[in-house]
């Protein structure tokens, strides 16, 4: 199932406070990156971010769960209603988020 521009559009909003969150659309779904970095993805209309020590801190009672099959697992954000929430997640995930790949060249 592919996820809702109205759901991506919640979540863009609920981040709001934030500068340079970008997206891409991918295979009906949407990578969400926070100033260069990828924190997560919008999947069948719910948030995951990468399950990466500062993201399970901040959220120790997450559960997991799979983007697509044969995914690794994410953590599933529960707490989309509250934008200080969502704001506190990225902003502790950022430091810890690897760098992007550098693209190859043609």
């Amino acid at each position: 199932m592919a996820s809702s521009k109205e759901y991506l559009n919640f979540i863009l909003e609920q981040l709001s406070e934030l500068e340079e969150i970008t997206y891409r659309a991918m295979m009906g779904e949407f990578i969400i990156y926070y100033r260069g970095k990828i924190v997560g993805g919008i999947y069948d209309d719910r948030l995951l971010v990468k399950p990466i020590q500062s993201a399970i801190s901040y959220m120790p009672k997450a559960s997991y769960a799979i983007p697509y099959k044969g995914a690794k697992e994410m953590l599933f954000v529960e707490e989309v209603d509250n934008k200080e929430f969502l704001t506190g997640l990225f902003n502790t995930m950022y430091d810890e988020l690897p760098l992007p790949k550098p693209k190859k060249k043609k």
